[in-house]
């Protein structure tokens, strides 16, 4: 089998620099090492790879772009990378590391106290504390502002009543940051493992993202001291902040998975012999491919435009809404057009294409429907907002 390669039609490696594509070829190498030879058991077992924690906890992927309390620091394009290369695997995977990084150690450490900061992050670095991010209900998804979730304070400091859905990493947590209305105003909470009245249930019979430990949270009357609340955000604004950081990793990160399934399908079209010549050789097997270049050259070409601007602190949540519409699409396309190509083939888990294709179906659905994100768009050239 060929060496992977992602694609390179524009050029776009010579965009990267050298401790850019050092960053991602290290991963690479982890992954093509550590990480494809578990899936196949992995997926059709609906079981995370729990043993690869510590490794990528001591490659420093885990809340890779924050800076002190033992992470990286990487820069945006390294942290663009290192997600393409884990979703280049799998898409539970790099949701793993997204809701670390950007639904849990993100919100602690832009919201958080330097105590709680100090107390989490570090452990958390290391992958040796593990957190979910609790927003969405069983009633509320796009509509997060109508969680019915509550907190009411107390004297020894909140009480937390209420129940979360469709929660990665919800199973394997050792505290979750919880977002629920105090006084009819949304704030954010940490709640550890084992807390009285916190309860963890195993959402199973996934057909998508398998090896994502997802999980249903209850809060029963429970009880967390005054220190746990993120002091430094109030409103909406707190948990769709972190949306719009995990939001830009997807982005990047399913073109990760839209590369494996275009390699997978160019190599087997090359070496699949159908009448007198290899697949490749016909038309619409090279049209195929060719929409297949033309979507991951975009969006790459897309994904560095906006990392710049995210490094100067100039990138708008409307233009992330439009870089996880568009990028989930493509690689969606992508996945099903590679389906198609490998025929019966595209079926069975011998090759990657159908758990991506699988993965796809709910990475185009979470953090922001496609039709939500066409919304997002819609105010922002209109003027008017076709939601509440």
């Amino acid at each position: 089998m060929a060496k992977y390669e992602s694609l390179n039609y524009i050029d776009i490696e010579s965009e990267y620099t050298a401790e850019q594509k050092g960053i991602r070829d290290s991963v690479r190498q982890f992954v093509d090492t550590d990480v494809l030879p578990t899936l196949q058991q992995a997926f059709r077992d609906e079981k995370f790879p729990d043993h690869l924690i510590p490794k990528i906890g001591s490659l420093g992927l885990l809340g890779a772009n924050l800076k002190g309390y033992g992470c990286a620091g990487i820069d945006t394009v390294s942290y663009g990378l290192v997600m393409q290369e884990i979703e280049r695997a799998d898409s539970g995977l790099r949701s793993f590391v997204s809701v670390q990084g950007a639904l849990c150690m993100w919100p602690i450490y832009t919201y958080g106290s330097e105590a709680q900061k100090e107390k989490y992050l570090p452990k958390m670095a290391t992958g040796e504390m593990i957190g979910c991010f609790g927003l969405t209900e069983p009633d509320y998804g796009s509509n997060p502002g109508g969680m019915i979730t509550t907190a009411k304070k107390t004297d020894k400091g909140y009480v937390l009543n209420g129940n979360k859905m469709w929660i990665t990493n919800g199973l394997i947590a050792d505290l979750a940051v919880v977002w629920a209305k105090l006084d009819g105003k949304v704030r954010g909470f940490i709640v550890d493992k084992g807390t009285p009245g916190f309860t963890v249930s195993e959402m199973k019979g996934k057909f998508s993202l398998r090896v994502s430990p997802t999980a249903e949270l209850h809060f029963e009357n429970c009880e967390i001291p005054a220190e746990n609340i993120l002091p430094d955000i109030e409103g909406l604004k707190g948990p769709l902040s972190c949306l719009n950081q995990a939001r830009f990793g997807i982005a990047w990160g399913v073109v990760g998975a839209a590369n494996a399934c275009y390699d997978a399908a160019l190599n087997y079209s090359l070496e699949r012999q159908i009448f007198s010549k290899p697949l490749a050789g016909y038309q619409l097997a090279q049209a195929k491919l060719a929409k297949m270049v033309q979507g991951i050259s975009m969006a790459q070409a897309l994904l560095l435009h906006l990392s710049k601007l995210k490094e100067q602190g100039k990138l708008g949540h409307h233009m992330v809404s439009l870089a996880k519409m568009n990028n989930c699409r493509m690689a969606l396309d992508c996945a099903r057009d590679a389906r198609d190509m490998l025929g019966a083939n595209g079926i069975i888990d011998e090759y990657p294409v159908i758990r991506h294709m699988l993965n796809l179906e709910t990475v185009n659905t979470y953090e922001g429907t496609e039709d939500i994100h066409r919304l997002v768009i819609g105010r922002q050239v209109t003027g008017l907002a076709a939601f509440e």
